[in-house]
Parts: C-alpha cells; structure tokens; sequence
C-alpha cells in the first residue's frame, strides 16, 4: 500500500512527507521511545482533520498528533500517521485586554507570554520547556510547571476548548448551542458521560478517591476530576481532553484564562544542612506567599558547580545538603515587603546554615533560575556517549517529602544510578529526579525495568503519590495507571476511550495500554555517531530557532539522521543507506545556513551549524579545496570581478527595466538549481579609493582603523540612493570628530566568512592568518581598535583564533576588534549631537549579534534615535548565511516569513540591522529597505 498516494485523496502532496528522511527524522521526540511513522502530514484545517480521522478509520492507520516534541514520555511518537501541526496553527489572540488569551496548537507558550507582556499577564502553566513547548502539548499534556501549583495548570485556567472527535463532530464549550447539539449527535458519548459521571458522584468512596489525588499535581491517566468539577457532559468532556495526550480527539483552539505577572520579585537561594531541614520550610514558606519553592538535593547542586558564577558556597556544602531557592513576587514594592516581612518572621525558625540574601536585582534572579534549571542539561551533558537522559516527574504529599527523597536515593545506589540527581516544586510536592540509561543489552532494560518497578511500588503503595506529577502519562507510566488509580476508576478511563476511539486509532498504547511491559518497547537506540551527535538528548529546544525548520530539518532532525545512518550502515542496508545520504546532502547539508543559533537554545550547547560545517569540509575534494584556497590567495581580484558583476547588474537592470536580472536569474535557476538568484537589493559601492582619501584628510585624529567588509566593499550601495554604507560609517564619525582610517590595501581582505561556512578549512585558515597579520600592522600593533560594518564578519575573526599560528595568535590576543554596534554606541553616541528623534522603527537583530550578546547594545544604541523601538518576537535567523540565500532562495524564504509577516502589521519610519545581506533578505521578504543603523544615525545626528 503506497500511503502517500492514497493521502493525496486528502491533503495536498506538498503537506505530505512519506520520504525516507522524513519518517525517519520525525520518528524521535523528546522521550526515550522511537516508532517511525508511516507517514508525517501537515493539515491546516478542522476540513482536513476530519478528513484525516475518516481515512485513519477506513484504513485502520493510527494517527498521533504532535505539536513541538518535547514531551518526555513517549506521547507523540508513533508507527502510524504522525500529523504535525508546528508550522500551521499558530493562531493567537488577546482578549479582553489580556485577561483572556485565545490560541491554537502550534503557538510557542513562551511567545504567547511575550504578547501578555504588555498587560503583566501570563498564561497559567510554566514549563521549563516553555521557550519551545507549543500549547498543543502544553494542553494536551495538562502542562503546569514550577509556579502554578495544583490551581493554575492548564486543566484550571483553560476557559473555553474547542475540539474534535474521532467522528468529525466539532464541539466547543464557548457556544452554548453545542451542549444541546452534543446530546443529539454524540448520544453514545454523551450518555457514557452521564453514566460515568453518576457513577462517580454516587459513590463517597470513589469521590474522595478523585478529590484527594488532585490536591497534589497528577496528570496519571485521564483527568477524572473533570467528572467531578463539572455538571455538563460537555464541559467533563471538554476537560477530559486536557491531559488526554491527543487520546481522545483533537483540540484545534482554547481560550485560556491569564493569571498575574507580577513586576517586582525578591529571590534567593536557601542552604539547610540536610534534605529534612529543606523540606520542613517548605509549608510555612509556601504559607507566608512565596510563588515558588524549588527543591535541590546535594547531587543536584554538584552539577551545576562548573557553571561560571556560581555561588562558591556551593562547593563545600556538607555531603547531606539540600537547598531551595525561594521567589516571592508582587504588584509593587508594597506587596513585595509585605511578604518579605513575613519572611523575616519565620526565618529563625527555618534551620538554614547561612543568612538568606535575597535579590531584587533581574539579572542576579536570571542567574539563580539558570541555575536551576540547569540541572537536567549539566547531567545530560556529562552522561555516557550511547546512553540517554531520563527525566521523571512524581509527587508526594508534602509532609512525607524528606522521607520519600531518602527513600528514593537509596533506589538510585541499589540500581547503580551513580548520577541520578533530584530537583522539583517543593511547595507541591512534586519532585523531579534524573537518571542516564543505556539501552544496548538486554541487562541494562531489566536495570531499568527493575528500578522503575520499584519506584512505582515507593511512589504508590508506600505514599499513594502521584506517579507522574506534569509530565504526562505516555508510554512510560501506561502500564501502571490502574495501579495508582485502582480497578473501578481505571475502568471509568478504559470505557471512555472505548465509547470516544472504539477502534483505538488515536495514539495507541498512550495512557491505555494492557501490555504490562510497554514501558520497556520501542526504545530509542543512540547508537555512538559523533561529539555533537552523542551529546544530543533529542529534546528539540533548539527547533524553533532554525531557520530551515520549515522546509527542510532542524537540529534535532539532523541529529536523528545521522544516528540512523550509521545504524543503516551498521546493519548492511546499503540501498537505504544510499538513499537516506542522498537526501541528507540538500535536507541536512545544503540548507541549513550554519547560523549556530541552535546552540543558544540547547541545554547542553550544541552547535549543529559546526558540525554541518565538518560534513561540507568531509565533502570537498581535494579539487575544490584547491579552488578554494586559490580564491583566497587571489581574494583582490575575486572581489574586484564581484564589484564589476554587480555594476554590470545594475547597468541591465537601468537599461531593462529593475527587475530583469531577477526574473532571468529565476529563470536559469529552473534550468540549473544552484545558479544564483540576484536580488534587487543588489547595490554597487561607490569609490574605494575616494572614501580611503575622505578617511585619511577628515581632519581629526585617528582613533579607530575601519574595516569595510568585501560585502560593504563591492556592494555596499544604498537601495534608497543614499551614500554608501562606507561613507555613511565616515559621515557619523566625522560629526562626533572622530577619526577613522581606511587601509590603502583593503581590497584584497577578508574575514573568511566566506571559506568558514562552507567548510574550507584551509582557506579560512590562510585568510584568517592574512588578515589578523594586516590588522597587526595596520592598528600600528594594536594601538588602535578594528571597527567591521558587518556584524557576522565581527563574530568570524573574533572566533578565528583556532586556526591562527602561533605568532598570529599572540597578535589576535592584543588586538581590538569591535563590531559596528559597539563603535557606534560607545564612541560615537557619547560625541553625538541629535538634531531629530524618529517615531517609530523596527530593528532585525542579526544571528552573530545574538550569539555576541550585544542585542541590548543594539537597542540602546536605537533608542538614542528613536521614540519607539520594535523588535518581532519571530526575529530570527534570516538564513542567508553570507551568500546561501542566493543559492537556495526557498531557505531565506521560509526563514523570513514569521518575521516578515509580524513587521507587515504595521508601518515603520525605519527598517534597520547590521548587516548587508540580512538586510537584503529582509527587504525582499518585508517590500521595505532595510538598511544599517548607521543611516539612522547619520540622518538623526
């Protein structure tokens, strides 16, 4: 059965991925399951939903929904059709002047907080996932996280949910016609709910049973509270869906109740002798207002010691240790000191070893929440190559806490856990604990079989906890649901799975599953690959940062391909193994714009652009290394011949018209796919030679060497008319009567930029060498910096010391390189005179200034000249990575459009960044110009 053929009868071929890369890279999630799915579809409709569930029925196919991935359980894998819904639902609105915010399932949780911002509003849950977490897991997982505690989960703050059955009936609890319409069309369901529902509420026994588990955090099978909560079958079933983990049906919007972000907190982190001592301050901690109360065992701190910054203390705690890092939070300062007060008042009772010093400063409140949440990455990163990472989320009553700890690190010796570490909301009860697991042998699963055996036992039979606090049920726990809930109320679950998805086509074997060993299946093989690939824990935080995410991979997707072609190999598969590395070299290779911002967002610092690098470097011949190389020895005349191209670019475009170039560029690019498209923003400089003489008799004296990067050198121009990018770096630095010299022989240079990212190793090496020794000699030995227009050109040669000689290094070391951003705010902001402030602009933080951290910079520096500075939550990397975007136009394309879409909303005075071919890019995807913010300065100053 062609699969892919037979979904075209449902959805467009574009949306359906059925290639071996495909299946193969969306079969990894966050968790430690792996099923390759038949085939990955991306709908973006309720019509084709519906459509989807009518051909899963007719062909008997199981379909798992997934949102971001980063679910830990295994709930969105699967051996069916795995419908993906990141790229398309990402409705959201705010409502009621932020009160109410309403969402689809493929929205960021952390970008729908940053719209609440404005209103000091924010959704409920908060999991330390949420910069990648989409509200699709958040809701479908009943996400909470380390504030929202039992009342502010999703389950509690969701107000209205709109979803889908398996029969194709749309309901949604925001329109009253649907409950009677509920009844009519939904009998069987809706008289199920009824019957469960009495069932439930008539008997004091089960009742109590429901009530009691949910004063703690439980996301065990399904919420049964709602049976409990709610009067109306619709609204218990409504609430049956969250948590149900895509079980049940489909939810394509919700409209969730916000809760207060409070502007003003005071944190600190508390050190108590030992884990009794920690737990005995939790309640009147949590009783005196405290918003969070964060648990961290001695093992837990002592893997995050490296961290630079640190308090020392850390250290030389004692070997029992325990510590709890403490938030409270107000409206203003008032309210802050009133809880604060409280503090003061219980503190001599808290048994701590040292005064508490609380901070009200961000940045040091940053710091300590980095620290904990750095924890689960610094294990993940030190685990053993071949192993992975298990995080597991249980809870007991709070009373019983320091016991259940020791009770459980004793688990962790008799299993040889050697690492294990645990963490978590205290004021809660709901711990955290990590281990790293291998599973090669069939020794090392019954390890874990047996350790997990146990702790169920501790967790359930010894304290009646929670086996899963707010991670979800998945595969992990479904063995063991009926053991914490009891026959009767796991019944209640398995009838209404039965009555709601009788053929059991919604992710199977998640939350209801009958074989006692599903914990132990479908494990995920992480075969040893390579350094970046081994660290890689699958999590996926690094997705929502790639610029390729929607046309191609993303990291994580990389990573699995690597691990699978070497599995392939492995096992002599040779046809698959040919075709899988066909595909990888355009998905993997050819499109990912080595912007390295992925590293920014991944726990343990993988840098995938770096390692795409060394597989275009394993790649090249020996042939191409040569051309290469060649190139950068003659590098003058290389540019020399661009600077003409593009000049006679721009005389055909004046004689035929300005978009002839374009069109016949595309037009060859049909015919022959890596022919390079010309962009419109294609701009010739203006006279070296003239700017090199305007620099050397501007008058004052010479306090910085410019660096005109080869992009700004040979096409630099203005798309506006305006003087070129060079002399407008003159202009602004002749009115602060600063003085900047050009060097004579600056044609020839180069950071290697253009050698770095296309892995040429030897190039960039004897470019960088080049360089680092005319910079020597032109800042008469490092006595005066070295300011690039460029910012991605500045992060090259501040990161080129590698492949530097030895001499060439004690050079680098002593010079002065600053990026354009820190030349202008520092040395000519303070000499500025403004003779005009603009309304409002948009800025585009390029990739290299993010990873140098100087965004801030970049915004003060706009705010000098401007009332009102935008920066798009969906500002990213544009993907054009130096030159790709004129070989692959479809990467910067993709990678624009959030951001293009957000910029379009509104009108701008000015549209301004820090690099030339970011620039371009933008003003292709936006239809304005884009330019560097120099031009703002030389217009406002």
């Amino acid at each position: 059965m062609n699969i892919g053929k037979l979904l075209e009868s449902v959805l467009p071929k574009d949306r359906i991925k059925t290639r071996l890369i495909d299946v193969v890279s969306y079969a990894s999630d966050a968790g430690f399951y792996h099923l390759q799915p038949k085939a990955v579809v991306q709908p973006v409709s309720e019509d084709e939903v519906k459509a989807l569930f009518r051909f899963s029925q007719k062909h008997k196919i199981p379909l798992t929904f997934r949102a971001a991935g980063t679910s830990l359980s295994g709930q969105s894998v699967t051996d069916g059709i795995l419908v993906e819904l990141s790229r398309y639902w990402k409705g959201l609105s705010i409502e009621e002047e932020g009160t109410s915010v309403r969402v689809q399932p493929g929205v960021i949780g952390a970008v729908v907080n940053a719209r609440l911002k404005k209103y000091f509003k924010k959704i409920g849950p908060d999991p330390a996932s949420i910069n990648s977490a989409m509200m699709g897991g958040i809701l479908s997982n009943n996400a909470s996280g380390m504030c929202c505690g039992v009342s502010r989960n999703s389950y509690h703050t969701t107000r209205y949910i709109r979803f889908m059955l398996p029969d194709g009936n749309v309901f949604s609890t925001e329109n009253k016609d649907d409950y009677i319409r509920f009844a009519k069309e939904c009998p069987a369901v809706y008289h199920k709910i009824v019957l469960l529902r009495d069932q439930i509420c008539n008997d004091p026994e089960l009742y109590n049973r429901i009530r009691n588990k949910y004063k703690t955090k439980n996301t065990v099978g399904y919420s049964v509270n709602s049976f409990i909560d709610h009067d109306e079958p619709l609204d218990i079933l409504a609430h049956l869906m969250i948590g149900a983990e895509g079980t049940l049906g489909f939810i394509s919007e919700a409209v969730m109740q916000t809760i207060p972000d409070y502007p003003v907190k005071s944190t600190a982190l508390l050190y108590f002798s030992d884990i009794y001592a920690a737990c005995r301050a939790i309640v009147p901690l949590t009783a005196s207002g405290a918003e969070a109360v964060e648990l961290m065992d001695r093992a837990s701190l002592r893997s995050v010691e490296h961290i630079p910054g640190v308090p020392e203390v850390l250290k030389v705690l004692p070997d029992a240790a325990a510590a709890l890092l403490v938030e409270y939070q107000g409206n203003n300062h008032e309210e802050l000191k009133e809880k604060s007060d409280r503090f003061v008042v219980l503190s001599p009772g808290l048994s701590m070893l040292f005064p508490a010093e609380f901070t009200a400063d961000p940045l040091e409140q940053a710091f300590l929440w980095k620290i904990r949440k750095g924890m689960f990455p610094a294990v993940g990163a030190v685990r053993a190559s071949g192993s992975t990472v298990i995080l597991e989320d249980i809870a007991f009553p709070v009373a019983q806490l320091g016991d259940a700890i020791l009770d459980l690190q004793e688990l962790f010796k008799k299993y040889g856990y050697q690492n294990a570490i645990i963490f978590g909301h205290a004021k809660d009860g709901n711990i955290h604990f990590v281990v790293t697991q291998a599973f090669e042998s069939p020794s090392e699963v019954q390890r874990y079989d047996r350790f997990l055996r146990e702790v169920v036992d501790l967790v359930v039979k010894k304290y009646d906890g929670a086996l899963k606090a707010e991670h979800g049920t998945g595969r992990n726990m479904a063995p063991f649901v009926e053991t914490e809930w009891g026959g009767e109320i796991y019944q209640v679950m398995k009838s209404l799975k039965q009555v709601i998805d009788p053929d059991n086509l919604l992710n199977p074997g998640v939350i209801i599953n009958e074989n006692t060993n599903a914990h132990i299946l479908h494990l995920k093989e992480l075969p040893r690959v390579e350094e970046e690939v081994d660290k890689c824990m699958e999590c996926g935080f690094c997705e929502y940062k790639c610029p390729s995410r929607n046309i191609t991979l993303t990291p994580r997707r990389r990573i699995v391909v690597r691990r699978e072609l070497l599995k392939l190999k492995n096992e002599g598969k040779k046809d698959k193994y040919k075709e899988l590395l066909g595909q990888y070299q355009y998905d993997g290779l050819d499109t990912c714009a080595v912007d390295g911002l992925c590293a920014t967002a991944c726990p343990v610092d993988i840098n995938t652009g770096m390692l795409v690098k060394r597989l275009r470097k394993e790649n090249h011949s020996d042939f191409a290394n040569g051309v290469a190389l060649s190139i950068a020895r003659n590098f003058g005349a290389v540019a020399s011949t661009v600077k003409v191209g593009v000049q006679a670019g721009s005389v055909v475009n004046r004689i035929f018209g300005p978009g002839t170039l374009r069109k016949f560029t595309k037009g060859m690019k049909g015919l022959v796919p890596l022919f390079p498209l010309w962009s419109n923003q294609l701009k010739p400089s203006a006279d070296l030679k003239a700017s090199i003489r305007r620099s050397a008799n501007s008058g004052h004296a010479p306090r910085a060497v410019f660096f005109p990067t080869c992009i700004s050198r040979n096409m630099g121009g203005s798309a506006d008319g305006k003087k070129g990018i060079i002399d407008a770096f003159l202009s602004v630095s002749e009115k602060a009567g600063i003085g900047m010299v050009i060097p004579h022989d600056i044609q020839s240079t180069c950071c290697g930029q253009l050698f770095s990212s296309k892995g040429f190793n030897k190039a960039f090496a004897f470019t960088a060498n080049e360089t680092v020794e005319k910079l020597w000699r032109w800042t008469n030995e490092a006595q005066f910096p070295v300011v690039l227009d460029v910012t991605s050109c500045t992060f090259t040669l501040h990161h080129c010391r590698p492949v530097l000689s030895d001499e060439n290094r004690l050079k680098f070391d002593k010079l002065k390189i600053l990026d354009s951003i820190d030349y202008l705010l520092d040395y000519i902001v303070p000499a500025a005179e403004t003779k005009r402030m603009k309304k409002e602009i948009v800025l585009h933080p390029v990739c290299s200034l993010q990873k140098m951290g100087l965004e801030g910079k970049f915004l003060k520096l706009a705010h000098h000249f401007a009332e009102k500075v935008d920066i798009p939550l969906a500002a990213g990397c544009c993907g054009m990575a130096g030159d790709r975007g004129f070989w692959f136009p479809e990467l910067t394309r993709s990678a624009t459009l959030p951001e293009a879409e957000e910029v379009k909303q509104k009108e701008y005075e000015g549209y301004y960044s820090t690099a030339k071919t970011c620039e371009m890019n933008l003003s292709d995807a936006v239809g304005k110009n884009y330019e560097s913010i120099v031009y703002l300065m030389d217009e406002c100053m």
